[in-house]
């Protein structure tokens, strides 16, 4: 199945024009070799047509060429023209090699691992911890100063692994254009390496070789070229030297030309290198892969301004403490240094790098489950909170695989199939005899194979003459049967001249028919009768015309089939006077379960857009399958675009307002991406070919596809479908909702702790009572109330309705008003009381380092307690069985024991200044601390019930 060029058929092509399928010609056959005759075989049945009698038969014409001057002109400024008959020198070669320089996509220096090491040190946290581990080692608080260096290390590992694995981004482009090709050199073919070849080169092209550069053709024989990497359309292009193509046509519609990159599907070819390496189309989107910007993660954008804040906050916090403890006096140095590293130290939440990697890995394992593969950590987050989705159309939300869906005969009745791809369906209704002997047409001159292996139906060959295979299959026609009776004696193998092929085949009756398949208007042209109750009628053309451009309309691709009885001694007449036999529309129709997940992404808030390199009106038709918005309007092309490229405001305003964009060119797409994230949108790209990558790198969310994803797509790629389904892509955005409920689940349970110790410092030093706690038992207390109950929430599942709930907007903070109101409420409930324990403590005469004691072991218990309950920001914690998340069921009693351990353990005991509390001491603690699961309840209920009135539901 392949595209025309204008000038080689009826007008230019349509969606509803479908060209018949390729010659098949063996790899080895001296047809396949590019430097023998690029004509066809003198055997074909084709050289007997009409038209080509009068002009010469291939055979007499070793070549079909343009009218090309002698010598051919790289589009390459300065560069010497080419004469294509001999191409270039071995020395001219060398000398343009040098000058140009190898042909090579180009690679950005990318930073060494020390480099990226040290990058990790740029953020005010970082700053903080280090001047109070400098403070600590001043101070001879070594046991402070090691645990703070310890977290900051750690911190570093991991962001310069995560950095250093996303380098791997454009090094897969390199590998497109490797490997080698046939050139022309002093007249002769001679193999080389891809990166030899020069501007101005003679390629020889064949079947199944990778172009290995820009090319403009100057000669070729039946060739089609499948671009699909470039251009995103799944037709190969038949390509025609000569062609008349305007200066600003888009790459799919550039019919004389070649691409870097792209693989010849069949024929043969002659021509001259226009551009190479970074000059070529490929090379152009290696630039954007390589050097252009990518979109910060939500997540990082998120966390960085809740960082700036909360250093912000820790700063002030800190100038205010040492202004207060200098008015009240009785502090020395070495008293408001420790206040102020233990500060620091309580404040900043050092657990939550390690909290934050364990809620992605754990997203990433929930993911993979769902077909989701992760390759950046922090986009488990980000596909979550995506407001809108840029999704390619074949492959993700179609097949792949063309379908017949619809026949119309030629008395006008019309069949539907059911069925998606490969997979037989079924015909709605019963066969006739006159859908068999259509279908019958289809299966002539079809070296297309389908087999049932494995569990599931496999197919080789041209897509449209599978199609043909898989509808026999519906009628219940043996195909093997039908080709032993139907003895093939010749063949018209298609050509882009032609637009339609055909067999002759000798029936089990001896009587011998030529069948044709092809563009409705080049069959119509040679039929004078049309086949209405097994008898030949006189043709209705303008009825039948009327037929193809409604089946265009809605988005088909339409083949004419017709056949006529001849003598094998008359074959060469035969092309005319032919049958006509009916029609067959052709869909690459949408997956089973795409509408489905088209659905639940608007029921979640998030928009869809598909953005494909297709005909308008195939993209329409998918679109109103999938139920997408605006559906019913008129898709937006290329060309519609670049008509406003100098009025972004007005190409803003077009992008904005619709879902559906065809014929789109890569820049374009990265255009499209762009105004969307400039809506506000954070933008989820998925795609599968070369053209995909630039916009999937500058999205916030790039998406491959992982069984016909190309390696570039793949290594641009931020998270991989395993399963090319659209649907698996609506599964992460919902486990990556959960990630980040989660994440801020963690960010609650850290600053309401860090909150609590401010709370408790401040009203300590304005009772002018000594340090509350030291900062080692700061330390402890972050590492056993918090270090290890925070990594536990990231394990807890969904709460349910994910995805019925609209995206979190893209410019809300992490440190939110629910989060911020929580933070203040918990943390001052727990920093009060605190206080008025360690202030009666100490005004009932017991040892500082004792009401220290009973003040951390409070402090612990409500970590507990906070922990249970920070499992959800709206349910109640009698209503969340613990057995959902069983790492928090072992790790709050293991937290509390831990602590108890610690008071008695001597040497651990002495290092944290802790003495063994009574029993009776522990139950009353206990009791106080209860206290803050009913204020943490009475907010819970506060909150659902502000939710009620507003008739909205909460984001969990």
């Amino acid at each position: 199945m392949h595209r025309t060029p204008p000038e080689s058929s009826s007008g230019p092509p349509t969606e509803g024009t479908i060209d018949s399928p390729p010659e098949n010609t063996p790899a080895g056959s001296p047809e396949n070799s590019p430097e023998e005759s690029l004509g066809g075989s003198p055997k074909e049945l084709s050289k007997r047509s009409p038209r080509e009698s009068q002009e010469g038969s291939p055979a007499e014409a070793p070549e079909r060429s343009s009218a090309n001057p002698p010598e051919f002109q790289p589009a390459i400024p300065d560069c010497p023209p080419t004469n294509p008959e001999r191409g270039l020198t071995r020395a001219e070669a060398e000398s343009r090699r040098l000058r140009f320089g190898p042909n090579r996509l180009p690679e950005a220096p990318q930073p060494g691992l020390l480099a990226l090491f040290l990058r990790q040190f740029k953020s005010p946290f970082i700053y903080i911890l280090a001047f109070a581990a400098l403070a600590s080692f001043g101070l001879n608080q070594l046991a402070n100063a090691g645990f703070i260096l310890l977290v900051l290390m750690l911190n570093a590992v991991i962001g310069t692994v995560q950095e250093f694995s996303a380098q791997k981004a454009a090094s897969a482009l390199r590998e497109v254009v490797r490997g080698q090709t046939r050139v022309l050199r002093e007249g002769q073919p001679m193999k080389v390496e891809i990166e030899a070849v020069v501007p101005g080169d003679v390629v020889l092209l064949a079947s199944g070789d990778k172009v290995p550069a820009d090319i403009t053709l100057v000669a070729a024989a039946n060739l089609a070229v499948d671009e699909s990497m470039l251009t995103g359309e799944s037709m190969a292009v038949s390509k025609q030297p000569g062609a008349a193509v305007a200066p600003d046509a888009p790459l799919a519609e550039r019919y004389n030309a070649c691409f870097a990159g792209t693989i010849v599907t069949r024929g043969r070819a002659r021509g001259v290198v226009t551009a190479t390496a970074e000059h070529t189309e490929l090379g152009r989107i290696s630039r954007h892969v390589t050097y252009g910007e990518t979109a910060d993660p939500p997540l990082l954008r998120r966390i960085r301004r809740f960082t700036y804040q909360v250093a912000a906050a820790i700063a002030v916090a800190i100038l205010g403490l040492v202004a207060l403890m200098l008015l009240k006096g009785g502090y020395d140095f070495a008293g408001i240094a420790m206040m102020v590293i233990g500060l620091a130290v309580s404040t900043i939440p050092e657990g939550l790098p390690a909290a934050l990697t364990v809620a992605l890995a754990i997203g990433m394992r929930r993911m993979a489950a769902r077909n989701v593969i992760i390759r950046k950590l922090v986009a488990v987050e980000a596909l979550g909170s995506c407001t809108f989705i840029c999704s390619d159309k074949t492959g993700t939300l179609t097949v792949n695989e063309l379908t017949i869906r619809q026949a119309t005969l030629a008395d006008g009745q019309s069949f539907r199939f059911t069925g998606e791809g490969v997979a037989p369906g079924a015909l709605l209704g019963q066969p006739i005899p006159a859908l068999e002997v259509l279908c019958e047409a289809g299966l002539l001159a079809n070296e297309s194979h389908l087999d049932y292996s494995g569990g599931e139906w496999v197919s080789d060959g041209d897509i449209v003459d599978v199609a043909f295979l898989v509808m026999a299959k519906k009628l219940g026609l043996s195909v093997s049967g039908l080709r032993a009776r139907r003895e093939q004696l010749d063949a018209i193998p298609y050509e882009s001249e032609r637009a339609f092929s055909g067999s002759l085949n000798k029936h089990s009756d001896e009587r011998t028919f030529l069948h044709v398949k092809g563009s409705p208007e080049k069959v119509l042209e040679m039929c004078t009768a049309m086949w209405v109750d097994e008898t030949r009628q006189p043709l209705e053309k303008a009825r039948i015309n009327a037929e193809f451009e409604a089946m265009a309309a809605d988005g088909y691709r339409v083949i004419a089939l017709a056949r006529r009885e001849v003598s094998v001694d008359a074959a060469h007449d035969a092309l005319g006077d032919l049958t006509y036999l009916g029609m067959v529309g052709m869909i690459d129709p949408i997956r089973a379960d795409a509408a489905e997940a088209v659905r639940r992404c608007r029921l979640g808030g998030v928009e869809v857009a598909m953005v494909t390199g297709d005909h308008p009106a195939t993209a329409c038709a998918i679109a109103r399958e999938l139920g997408l918005d605006g559906a019913d309007q008129k898709a937006v092309t290329g060309a519609d675009l670049r008509a406003l490229d100098n009025d972004l405001a007005a190409q803003d305003a077009l992008i904005r307002s619709s879902r559906v964009f065809a014929r789109i060119e890569p820049t374009q797409k990265e255009r499209i991406v762009d105004s969307l994230m400039r809506a506000g949108h954070f933008v989820a790209v998925t795609g599968d070919g070369v053209n995909d990558a630039p916009a999937m790198r500058h999205a916030h969310a790039g998406v491959a596809m992982g069984k016909r994803g190309t390696d570039v797509a793949r290594e641009t790629a931020d998270l991989i479908i395993t399963d090319d389904n659209f649907a698996s892509i609506v599964d992460g955005i919902e486990q990556g909702r959960i990630v980040y409920n989660n994440i801020r689940k963690v960010i609650a349970l850290l600053m309401a702790t860090a909150f609590s110790a401010l709370v408790l410092f401040f009203l300590s030093v304005l009772a002018g009572l000594p340090m509350p706690l030291l900062a080692v038992q700061l330390l402890w207390l972050n590492l056993v109330a918090n270090g290890v109950q925070d990594v536990g929430l990231a394990f807890e599942p969904g709460e349910g309705g994910e995805l019925e709930r609209p995206p979190r907007n893209p410019s809300e903070p992490v440190f939110e008003r629910h989060i911020l109101e929580h933070v203040l409420v918990i943390g001052t409930v727990m920093g009060v009381m605190a206080f008025a324990v360690f202030y009666v403590a100490c005004a009932a005469g017991t040892p500082v380092d004792h009401a220290r004691s009973l003040t951390l072991l409070l402090m612990v218990m409500f970590g507990n307690i906070h922990t249970l309950s920070a499992r959800s920001e709206t349910h109640s914690l009698l209503r969340m069985p613990i057995a959902r998340n069983l790492f928090i069921a072992v790790a709050v009693p293991a937290a509390q024991g831990l602590h108890i351990l610690a008071m008695y353990t001597p040497g651990l005991s002495d290092v944290l200044a802790l003495s063994p509390v009574t029993f009776l001491e522990w139950c009353e603690l206990l009791g106080l601390a209860l206290v803050l699961l009913a204020v943490e309840e009475l907010h819970k209920f506060t909150l659902r019930w502000r939710a009620c009135r507003r008739d909205v539901r909460p984001n969990p």
